[in-house]
């Protein structure tokens, strides 16, 4: 990943009602919440949220995609994997004291990749 890239997607994230929205896609799912129901869990008016889903989509973080009347909106994993491998690319520089916790986080971010009841 480009800097220039990494920027402008922690630029998005670097305000709280952003990142508050941007948190809630990654809970929801790949299948993603419609922006009323978006707006509805943040208590932020319609005009505000499509300011915030704008940038934050410009930044390359979320997707959108119309069903019916309603947009969907689903943060883009890969695009999250990638600014979070680019923060990480160098972290512990033969220390693997500094990546402990986060190597710890990833391993139970894995079984969310296991279909359930299959060992890890």
């Amino acid at each position: 990943m480009e800097s220039v890239t990494a920027v402008r997607r922690l630029s998005a994230l670097a305000q709280d009602s952003r990142l508050a929205v941007f948190r809630l896609l990654v809970a929801a799912g790949p299948s993603g919440a419609p922006a009323g129901e978006i707006a509805r869990s943040q208590k932020t008016p319609p005009n505000t949220l499509s300011a915030q889903l704008t940038l934050l989509a410009n930044a390359g973080l979320i997707t959108s995609r119309r069903e019916g009347r309603s947009i969907i909106y689903a943060a883009d994993y890969d695009a999250m994997s990638a600014l979070l491998l680019y923060l990480m690319e160098d972290c512990c520089q033969g220390r693997a004291e500094v990546c402990a916790p986060l190597s710890a986080l990833a391993r139970r971010a894995a079984c969310c990749d296991q279909p359930q009841g299959t060992p890890q």
